[in-house]
């Protein structure tokens, strides 16, 4: 794999639990951040997303995702 996956998620979060879980389900490890106690983290996540604090959203191969799927984190990780 080419370098760091960071998930940046927050508690309670549907489609952060899914996108970890499909992660999971492929065997790619990552770092996850929790955007509530991290206000650098949430910072880097609304300059991505349009201000806003839109989880999951992922740096994976130098690339910032917002909400993507597994298998294009996988795809890119790949890469």
């Amino acid at each position: 794999m080419a370098g760091e996956i960071v998930v940046y998620t927050r508690p309670g979060c549907p489609f952060c639990f899914m996108l970890r879980r499909g992660l999971r389900k492929r065997k790619i490890r990552f770092t996850e951040v929790n955007i509530w106690e991290d206000p650098a983290a949430a910072a880097a996540v609304r300059a991505v997303a349009d201000g806003n604090e839109t989880v999951p959203t992922v740096h994976v191969a130098g690339q910032w995702l917002v909400n993507p799927k597994a298998a294009k984190v996988a795809e890119l990780a790949a890469a």
